[in-house]
Order: structure tokens, then C-alpha cells, then sequence
């Protein structure tokens, strides 16, 4: 029997895997890996259909895809730490700490609910959809990722365009 565990589809819907269903990836979907090295790396980043940074994650028990680079500043998720915030499992980003949720992309923050208490109290808040979260499937063992094509712009969208990535290149250190 096929092992593919499609995600469900809608741009602020889960990567989480659902139960088998077929043995052919989805159309328009591309070939990330294998799920055992991916389990065994934890992340990896590809550039997908020669226009997107992609990082696939794997994180207890599920593969996440969102763009590369954090919707900020174009912080290299791939090295930023995964933790726990309000029940929500989030990657922070390295560069300045901003917290972006695994599932929908939501960037969340902590709010002070009333600046004159003291003690200050906080609570966590979402900014709303800021990384641009894709489908995985894995289709017998294979991992495959489809872009999110919503229209919806995403604030990720600034750091996948060609002039980004040629001034990035341009600025690393020469080995």
C-alpha cells in the first residue's frame, strides 16, 4: 500500500500530514528528497522550480514547508531554534528573534494588555500571515513540496525575487 500524506491545502492551513491515499505525488508538485535523510537533517533548503527558497523542516513527527527567509529582514530560518509559544510551535529567526508558526506562517508577538498595571501582563498576539507556508507530501518515502501559488501577497514574497538573491551572492564574503 502507498505511504503519501498530503498536507492540507489552503495558504494558512496546516503542512501536516493526513493518512495515505495515493502513490503518485500531486501535479506541480517537486521532488525535495528522501523523508529518512530529511528526518536524519532535520532541515533542508532547496530552490524550488528555479524560483523559490524553500525550507522543509521536520519537527515531532510532521514536515512543515515555508519560504526560506524570514518575512522581516531575510533571516535564515533554516538556523533559527523551533519552540513552543501559547501552544503554538514556531521557528524564531536568528537575526531578531521574530516568531513565525510552523503551520500558518502567523507571526506572533507579546502584547502588554494594559501598560499602566503593574505588573505588566502580556499575552501573545498574531501580526497575521506573514511567511508563505507550502503543501508537503510524501509519497513512499519521497518528500514533495507544492508551491503555495495563492495571489495573496506575503511579506516573505520581498526576499524570493532574483535582484534579492543576486545582492546576496554579491555581498557574501569571496572564500
Amino acid at each position: 500500500m502507498s505511504q503519501e500524506k498530503p498536507s492540507q491545502t489552503s495558504p494558512s492551513s496546516s503542512p501536516t500530514s493526513s493518512p495515505p491515499s495515493s502513490s503518485s505525488p500531486p501535479q506541480d508538485s517537486h521532488f525535495i528528497g528522501k523523508k529518512e535523510d530529511i528526518v536524519r537533517a532535520r532541515r533542508v533548503t532547496r530552490l524550488v522550480n528555479g524560483c523559490r527558497d524553500v525550507l522543509v523542516l521536520y519537527h515531532q513527527g510532521e514536515l512543515h514547508a515555508m519560504d526560506m527567509r524570514c518575512y522581516h529582514s531575510g533571516g535564515p530560518l533554516q538556523q533559527g531554534d523551533i519552540e513552543e509559544f501559547n501552544g503554538r510551535m514556531c521557528i524564531v529567526c536568528p537575526w531578531h528573534k521574530y516568531k513565525i508558526t510552523l503551520v500558518e506562517g502567523e507571526g506572533l508577538y507579546q502584547a502588554v494588555e494594559d501598560p499602566t498595571a503593574k505588573p505588566l501582563k502580556t499575552r501573545w498576539r498574531s501580526k497575521g500571515i506573514k511567511q508563505r507556508i507550502h503543501k508537503v507530501t510524501e509519497v513512499n518515502g519521497d518528500v514533495y513540496v507544492t508551491l503555495n501559488s495563492s495571489s495573496e501577497a506575503y511579506e516573505s514574497d520581498t526576499y524570493q525575487t532574483e535582484r534579492y538573491r543576486a545582492n546576496q551572492l554579491k555581498s557574501q564574503p569571496r572564500k
